[in-house]
């Protein structure tokens, strides 16, 4: 099926046919395509309300609404040729619907523009994948809750300048990458509350002289709100743009736990064993299983940072109302969703297949002096003010350097040399479990808080905080 320029929607205007580059260059169906099932809804619900208010009949809206829905089968078969002179995947279901129906096909796009067509398409997809990536953020949560519970008394360093600093539990860990996906989750809800508006009925840029009523729309396709004003709602681009930034914050955080899993999984750590179907090897070096997954998905964080800046300069330019420069909104809001969405399953699914090396997380919390702020605390609790503890504790740990020797190995003799209110008591002190016990208060390491905190998590997921 081709159509020719004379049957097409604009031609009426226009004595040369179309450029066959220009009909390439600005053909967007080969990616709009995707769109089809959210513009089919869409114009089932505008020819329902344009039959409520008297616009079509019954019948005329009974046989647009079969075609559209015959049309939808046969897309979901793989059924459907889709055109590029037709520019759109809303042209391409109009000239199917017209085809099929006849002339009645022709009443569908009464009172309506493809510039507030293509704005709800976009907002109906994005709404549903939002939902998507809410539940994939989701399950990670999940996924992470369950290993920080198990993980609540492992013992491993923790880090400030990538120095080991003071010990904390492995399941402690985890949950700051809980807190961080929990954020993600509210922005994608709240964001979804703007993306939620319906634009349809706003026409090409100033409404329509036909009699529509819009609250009928926007209740049948589950619209949370309707646009104010008709030329911000065909020209806004916002919603996208706020979605790609939350994706890019949370790809900036999945970013995060790569770079620390590749560093776990590597000899020279050695905390972590990343499970062999989310690794590959070399084609040269037999020895090597490479953290792959944790790679790609600080590699994808690129793409969503690109396709935000690309989203902020399109737009920046732009007066009102519709431009066609709108068409490149879609490839990089579609590449971010696909992206953020193969990303969050990849980690789910990996996250159970972590196995986690306790003995090397604890030999590493034992070196690098890491209770040494305890024994500072410890000198506080004695009486000794906190800076001239703090002095006290770096010349004891000069000392333990020099000797090769960690605080903890050092004699009570040794100790006293830098302060006689040091005491026998020290030694429970300077413990590793003892040092991650003693965090024992809201929203510290110790293994009793760390295991509340893992209810309090599944309890906020469930409560969609």
């Amino acid at each position: 099926m081709t159509i020719p320029d004379e049957d097409k929607p604009w031609s009426g205007r226009f004595t040369r046919p179309t450029d066959e580059f220009v009909e390439q260059f600005s053909a967007s169906v080969h990616f709009d395509q995707r769109l089809y099932a959210s513009d089919i809804r869409g114009s089932i619900a505008h020819a329902t309300m344009l039959a409520q208010v008297g616009v079509l009949t019954v019948e005329e809206r009974e046989k647009i609404v079969k075609g559209l829905e015959n049309i939808l089968i046969d897309i979901e078969r793989g059924d459907f040729a889709w055109l590029r002179e037709l520019e759109d995947v809303h042209m391409n279901i109009e000239a199917r619907l017209i085809d099929r129906i006849g002339d009645v096909g022709k009443k569908l796009h009464t009172g309506r523009s493809r510039n507030d067509q293509v704005a709800t398409d976009v907002r109906l997809y994005l709404r549903g994948e939002t939902d998507a990536i809410v539940a994939a953020l989701e399950r990670l949560v999940a996924a992470l809750v369950d290993v920080a519970e198990r993980e609540a008394d492992t013992i491993m360093p923790g880090y400030t300048h990538m120095q080991p600093a003071q010990p904390v539990t492995f399941g402690h860990h985890l949950l700051a990458w809980v807190e961080m996906l929990l954020r993600d989750r509210a922005r994608m809800l709240d964001a979804r509350r703007r993306v939620n508006v319906m634009p349809l009925g706003s026409a090409a840029l100033a409404g329509t002289s036909y009699p529509i009523d819009r609250r009928i729309t926007a209740k049948l396709l589950g619209f949370d709100a309707i646009s104010e004003n008709s030329l911000d709602a065909v020209s806004d681009r916002d919603f996208a743009i706020e979605f790609t930034s939350a994706c890019a914050l949370l790809m900036m955080h999945l970013s995060r736990f790569s770079e620390e899993l590749i560093l776990w999984s590597s000899a020279q750590f050695g905390f972590v064993d990343i499970g062999d179907a989310f690794c590959t090897g070399s084609s040269i070096m037999p020895q090597k299983k490479n953290p792959d997954v944790p790679e790609l998905v600080r590699g994808k964080t690129g793409r969503i940072y690109g396709n935000l800046t690309a989203l902020l300069t399109l737009m920046k330019g732009q007066p009102l109302a519709y431009n066609r420069d709108n068409q490149e909104d879609k490839e990089p809001l579609f590449d971010t969703i696909d992206t953020v969405r193969d990303c969050l399953r990849a980690y789910a699914d990996m996250m159970p297949h972590v196995s986690v090396r306790r003995d090397a997380m604890k030999k590493a919390a034992g070196a690098g002096y890491t209770t040494a702020t305890d024994l500072a605390d410890y000198l506080v609790r004695k009486g000794v003010p906190f800076r001239d503890a703090h002095a006290i504790v770096g010349r004891s740990v000069r000392h333990a350097i020099e000797v090769g020797r960690d605080l903890g190995e050092l004699t009570l003799d040794d100790l006293r040399r830098f302060s006689d209110r040091i005491d026998n008591d020290v030694f429970q002190v300077l413990s590793l479990e003892g040092s991650v016990s003693a965090r024992n208060h809201l929203g510290g390491t110790a293994p009793a808080q760390v295991r509340a905190a893992a209810v309090r998590a599944r309890e906020r997921l469930a409560a969609k905080e």
